[in-house]
């Protein structure tokens, strides 16, 4: 949706209450309001704008303005909607305006610049980010896919001379992207003419585009197969390959039969429910079905963009988060994989939510079964590990019946993580009082180690052996020390101290910081060894070596584990209106769960409390 459309001619009526407008329909919409910037931004190039398509003659284009990307939050300035000169078909400009004065490349990249305004902060090269659009658009909107149209993007400098940005040409022209200044204005005229008849009425063309059904084209598919299917790793064995059959034979049935199904992949750490997960996308994808992929995690989805689109960026656009969902149209999907199930939250609603749509929440798990004929949700139940999450199989046959969908259940019983040590992981569940029997002394395994420590120290030399010898290794602590922002000198602050002994946390955000990975990557880039990762950075990921502190926050008395609701630093858990003592009790052991099962080959446990580490020792002997 824009936040407006008008056509050009009608654009003048508007222009003096402009920003109000945008900002009452960005309040409606978004939630939010716009900042000073957005409001100058808009105050000043859209007339720029409006003024070049009147001068060429285009009185009748319509103007889509902050026209939203599907299913994200991000917004084109300009969208143009009008009938091809040549062709007579539907015919679309995509616009990216910016006030810039001067820019220059960013260290002699093509793709960066450096901006005065900004105070010299890199950002993306405006043509760049509307060839990104542009792509994007056509990739997720069906009428595009399905009908002869034309569709091209443009950044327009209007305050820029060719001087004051000429390292911005350097990157040169693509079918897809243009770069004007206010000196080419001319240039861009003609730029606009070739792309849109004068005279002719935009309106039909931007009805089909804003009705169009929301889905990847075959062309993205047809990518994402070629770039998925590729990768050696994707090995199916067993009930693996038994859960793989089933979904493809579901969305097959559903396709011919127009039925709906939903299916739940059921296994614990390391079953191979991601494996599962990509290899589907591959298949789908090759037979040209509508799929997109979701999780709950901004670490696990940024990750598996950066694996299965390695030489296809295109292909990241198919890795969704659950909450993508609100506007969805029911089944517009083929196949909607929503793996890490058990973080589906209550609903979609955030901060940026507009106001009819929050008014309207339903809960995410009922979006997520609407969205597909074939929703398909891989979990592990007891990851469970923040208030709020309800992805337990029970849940989702509950929401499943209300809305009469058969569900179909599988178990994924083999381990490939743990050294695929079955043993391990009972023993871990029996440990943390997750499963009956009580806590048994380690019974050894052949293919996989289990090691108590005496020392934060301890700790990090035997990762750090492993880590020079070519394995990874990561060490992860329960939340319960405060975590610090970087210093203004890039350095990070040992937040997580044990006598003596301090490292830092992983990094929050997702900018790379002195020389520590940005949060999402903690897991899985080298250069995150030496920050401890706390349970949002490990949970969904393997590494060989894995260390675990046990926090205050769990710690054996007499016969029993004691939950410290006062160690625990995590603002989730605050709360105890919103996570009374048992929910906190129950989490805070799962959360331990999932700490102790990330390593394949081995792990080493540190608790913080003298009591524990004796306890761990009596069950684990050297």
């Amino acid at each position: 949706m824009p936040l407006l459309r008008s056509t050009a001619r009608g654009f003048s009526a508007l222009e003096h209450h402009l920003a109000d407008r945008l900002a009452e329909q960005m309040s409606i919409q978004t939630g939010h309001s716009p900042s000073p910037g957005e409001r100058r931004a808009w105050e000043r190039s859209l007339p720029a704008l409006q003024a070049d398509l009147l001068s060429a003659g285009l009185d009748d284009v319509e103007m889509l303005v902050e026209y939203q990307l599907p299913l994200t939050s991000k917004r084109a300035d300009v969208v143009l909607a009008g009938v091809h000169p040549r062709t007579g078909r539907p015919s679309y400009v995509v616009i990216e305006l910016k006030q810039w004065s001067s820019a220059e490349a960013f260290e002699d990249s093509d793709t960066l610049v450096s901006v005065e305004q900004y105070g010299g902060r890199a950002v993306t090269h405006p043509a760049v980010q509307v060839e990104g659009y542009v792509e994007y658009i056509s990739d997720f909107t069906s009428h595009l896919a399905e009908t002869e149209h034309s569709l091209v993007g443009a950044a327009y400098l209007h305050n820029a001379t060719d001087r004051e940005v000429e390292d911005l040409f350097i990157r040169p022209s693509t079918k897809h992207s243009r770069l004007f200044t206010g000196q080419r204005r001319g240039a861009f005229s003609d730029f606009l003419a070739e792309h849109l008849a004068p005279g002719t009425s935009g309106a039909a063309a931007a009805d089909v585009l804003l009705a169009s059904r929301i889905a990847p084209s075959r062309q993205l598919l047809a990518v994402a197969a070629d770039e998925v299917q590729r990768r050696e790793m994707f090995v199916l064995l067993d009930e693996q390959r038994d859960a793989y059959e089933h979904v493809l034979h579901a969305v097959d049935r559903a396709r011919r039969a127009n039925t709906k199904r939903a299916i739940v992949v059921s296994g614990g750490p390391g079953s191979g429910k991601s494996v599962i997960a990509l290899s589907l996308m591959g298949e789908l994808s090759r037979q040209g079905r509508s799929v997109v992929h979701a999780t709950g995690s901004r670490s696990f989805t940024q990750t598996l963009r950066k694996v299965a689109a390695a030489r296809a960026p295109r292909v990241r656009q198919l890795f969704k988060y659950f909450n993508s969902f609100m506007t969805a149209e029911p089944n517009d999907l083929d196949c909607l994989i929503l793996d890490e199930a058990h973080r589906i939250r209550e609903t979609s609603v955030n901060r940026y939510t507009r106001k009819e749509q929050r008014e309207k929440a339903l809960p995410q798990i009922h979006e997520l079964l609407s969205s597909a004929r074939v929703p398909v949700f891989l979990l592990d139940e007891h990851q469970v590990v923040r208030p709020g999450e309800l992805g337990t199989v029970q849940d989702i046959e509950r929401y499943a019946a209300v809305l009469g969908i058969e569900v179909e259940k599988i178990s994924l019983d083999d381990q490939f993580r743990c050294g695929g040590s079955q043993v391990y992981v009972d023993w871990v569940l029996r440990l943390l009082g997750l499963s009956p029997g009580g806590p048994i002394t380690w019974p050894g395994d052949p293919g996989f180690t289990v090691e108590v420590v005496d020392s934060p120290q301890e700790l990090e030399h035997v990762l750090a052996e492993r880590h020079e010898g070519g394995y990874t290794a990561r060490m992860a602590a329960g939340y319960c020390w405060p975590w610090s922002d970087p210093r203004s000198d890039g350095t990070l602050v040992p937040d997580v101290e044990i006598d003596d002994w301090s490292r830092p946390w992983n990094l929050k955000g997702d900018r790379a910081v002195g020389g520590a990975p940005p949060s999402p990557l903690w897991a899985s880039d080298p250069a995150g060894f030496g920050q401890v990762g706390c349970i949002y950075t490990a949970q969904g990921f393997e590494y060989d070596h894995a260390g675990v502190i046990i926090g205050p926050d769990l710690v054996w008395r007499d016969d029993r584990w004691v939950s410290v609701r006062e160690a625990n630093r995590d603002p989730d858990f605050k709360s105890r209106a919103k996570v009374p003592d048992a929910d906190f009790d129950r989490l805070v052991r799962n959360v331990y769960k999932v700490l102790l099962t990330r390593g394949m080959r081995s792990v080493h446990i540190y608790s913080t409390d003298p009591q524990t580490r004796d306890f761990l020792r009596s069950l684990v002997r050297p």
